[in-house]
């Protein structure tokens, strides 16, 4: 193992549910169990590594976790930080990279703060839970984690939040960073990282304003998403276009009814990797939209820039000071 200080750390693990600490029961299937905070207190192998405090915050499927859920945990890690050397925190897969994310973008520590899940529950062979526990528990004593915002530790590597998805329904190597690769990776005898990340954002908010949707471009499709959100009074748009940000034609007119309504809408693609350019010039390409006063949003993903859209009109209120705030973040 690698060489440590005299003294252990103090790690604090916070529980918020998810496969990690489930189990299968016949003939319910797979389903929360309380047995997981238990289990962890008493893991021999995780005590070696640090001195652990286990909190149990919540236990629910992380598809019913809010943003209004992440950011109240994100409250709590500033909180609870101020007495412990990094937080590591257990959370489902299915938006572990939402809620990772919007932790990044709202934390005020530098400290290490690990998000970790499992892909197998509790009573499956092969589980993978306690090896992501511990190297998560590792990563979070490790002094290069500091100041490297929001980590998340999967399968013996290591990622960012800004960076990581979930890329597979079942695999247990299923977080990956598309077009980045993992920052680092958990050995045997050491941690490793291999490179440093350049891009890191902060949205510094009290509260969010969750009046902004997500909409993935299909072909053929018309503007009826579009128009429903001007009826609700949405503030922002996110469009998961083609390629390199472009749309059907039949988008355009509601774009531009929304942009009319100063409605912002931002424009990602919905390919794993590669950058949103202003590139095709013919109507409803990226160029055409962005002339039109859509954002291109670079290479970030539609579910990471709703949540960061999300804590910039919480802090700002204001359209036009969003854009510019975005603007001047993206690549």
């Amino acid at each position: 193992m690698e060489k440590r200080l005299n003294m252990k750390k103090n790690i604090l693990i916070i529980l918020t549910g998810g496969t990690i600490s489930m189990k299968a029961s016949d003939p319910a299937g797979v389903i929360p169990s309380n047995e997981f905070a238990d289990f962890l207190r008493q893991f021999p192998q995780l005590n070696s590594v640090a001195n652990v405090e286990v909190m149990d915050y919540l236990n629910i499927p992380s598809p019913y976790m809010t943003p209004e859920m992440m950011f109240e945990l994100a409250k709590l890690v500033d909180l609870k930080i101020i007495d412990y050397d990094g937080i590591v925190i257990t959370h489902g897969t299915d938006t572990l990279e939402e809620t990772a994310y919007l932790c990044d973008l709202v934390l005020t520590t530098r400290k290490p703060v690990i998000f970790t899940a499992a892909m197998r529950s509790g009573n499956e062979i092969g589980l993978d839970g306690p090896r992501n526990i511990i190297g998560s528990v590792r990563v979070a004593c490790h002094p290069d984690s500091i100041d490297k915002g929001v980590l998340v530790v999967m399968n013996d590597e290591i990622h960012t939040a800004r960076d990581v998805v979930k890329s597979d329904t079942g695999k247990i190597d299923s977080f990956i960073s598309p077009g980045y690769g993992p920052v680092g990776i958990v050995d045997p005898d050491k941690i490793v990282y291999h490179r440093t990340s350049l891009y890191k954002d902060n949205v510094w908010t009290d509260q969010l304003d969750t009046k902004v949707e997500l909409i993935k471009a299909a072909a053929g499709m018309d503007g009826k998403f579009i128009r429903c959100c001007m009826e609700n009074d949405i503030k922002a748009i996110v469009i998961e276009a083609f390629g390199r940000g472009n749309l059907p034609k039949s988008l355009v007119p509601d774009i531009q009814a929304a942009i009319a309504k100063s409605i912002l809408v931002v424009i990602t693609s919905r390919t794993y990797t590669g950058r949103v350019l202003a590139e095709y010039g013919y109507e409803g390409g990226g160029k055409h939209l962005e002339t039109l006063g859509c954002i291109l949003a670079s290479d970030m993903k539609g579910v990471k820039v709703r949540l960061k859209l999300m804590a910039l009109f919480g802090k700002y209120h204001d359209v036009d000071i969003v854009k510019r705030f975005f603007k001047q973040s993206v690549l």
